[in-house]
């Protein structure tokens, strides 16, 4: 029977407990996408957790969705990402890089040139995206070219690379949160009639094209994958997750990929459907605690456990949950903020 502080080997390398910290987002990033100095102390402050999945990484100037976030598609990124994955390891911590695009959630604010965004289909995000400029209303994407698509999705090979250039254990494909692979998944979002569009299997295709260049660059044993159905964000609706989410977990179990993190946040029963489909470590995300964490690791329904906001505000959460420490309560005012108030100045217990 697992527990949260038994360690989980992981293709080449050693989880020391199953205690992951999650992919979030803190906006603590330059203008130009570069890591800043202080997130080398934030991550290293977190080195504890078996696995750190780094905040969502673009892997090209139109992936930008987002004021403040990084990328890891020039020189300067990687050099400046070099210093906080030798921080991490330097704590004896291991950290992958998790590699998106945002599709159509990004605005022409933020993009090369004030470039339209891209997307399956030429179809807007209702609302706002708030970005350093102001909020700004979502503007119709213009729908990805058939022939532009392959090439996209070997941006995320060539991020992946400079990730393992920057030191980084292992990377993990974001298909999760309404960005653009999820957008091609989703019929409501992505209604195109060609080889990318209609079917489930045509409609996963970008998210394996994408994967198997990862998978060329970095080897499956260190690269995983985030899924989401159904969650409530960015209009995601997937009226078929039924059919969808088995099929990518039989897809991603044959390609022997390092993990499956899956976060279960809408209606649809994601941990009982896609754990029995996929044969590798598979790590259960959103709303667990402790005991809830335990639970699901003794029942043998998940390998590891990934937590988010807990790991906000206690950087050594494995210790608090290995010693029954009370956990610090955080404040959602600086989760996207700039400098280091609520986050490098929340103390160990």
């Amino acid at each position: 029977m697992a527990r949260l502080h038994d360690p989980l080997v992981l293709g080449p390398i050693t989880l020391k407990n199953r205690v992951v910290m999650a992919p979030m987002t803190r906006s603590r990033n330059d203008d130009a996408g570069c890591p800043t100095d202080i997130m080398a102390t934030y991550y290293a402050q977190r080195a504890s957790a078996g696995l750190i999945i780094s905040e969502a990484t673009c892997v090209s100037e139109m992936a930008k969705g987002y004021s403040r976030i990084p990328g890891l598609h020039s020189p300067q990124q990687v050099a400046a990402w070099r210093k906080v994955v030798e921080a991490v390891h330097a704590k004896g911590g291991k950290i992958f890089a998790q590699l998106f695009h945002t599709g159509r959630v990004a605005v022409p604010q933020l993009l090369p040139g004030g470039a339209q965004p891209v997307a399956p289909s030429a179809i807007a995000i209702k609302g706002k995206n708030y970005t350093d400029f102001g909020p700004i209303e979502y503007v119709v994407p213009r729908a990805l070219e058939i022939g532009e698509i392959p090439g996209v999705a070997a941006e995320f090979g060539h991020a992946a690379l400079n990730a393992l250039a920057a030191g980084f254990d292992g990377v993990e494909l974001h298909a999760a949160s309404g960005y653009l692979i999820h957008q091609f998944l989703d019929p409501t979002i992505n209604t195109r009639s060609d080889a990318y569009g209609g079917s489930v299997a045509n409609r996963s295709r970008f998210l394996l094209d994408a994967l198997d260049s990862m998978i060329a660059a970095a080897g499956a044993a260190r690269v995983g994958i985030k899924v989401s159905p159904r969650i409530k964000f960015n209009d995601v609706a997937e009226p078929d997750a039924e059919e969808v989410y088995p099929h990518l977990a039989r897809e991603l179990s044959a390609r022997q990929i390092a993990y499956l993190h899956v976060a279960q946040q809408g209606p649809y029963e994601a941990h009982a459907n896609m754990r029995p489909l996929f044969k590798g470590a598979y790590f259960a995300g959103a709303g667990f605690d402790k005991a809830s964490g335990e639970a699901m690791l003794a029942s043998g329904a998940a390998d590891a456990i990934v937590f988010g906001k807990w790991f906000v505000s206690n950087p050594d959460l494995p210790r608090r949950f290995a010693d029954g420490l009370p956990l610090a309560e955080g404040s959602s005012k600086t989760h996207y903020s700039k400098g280091p108030e609520g986050y490098i100045d929340y103390p160990p217990a």
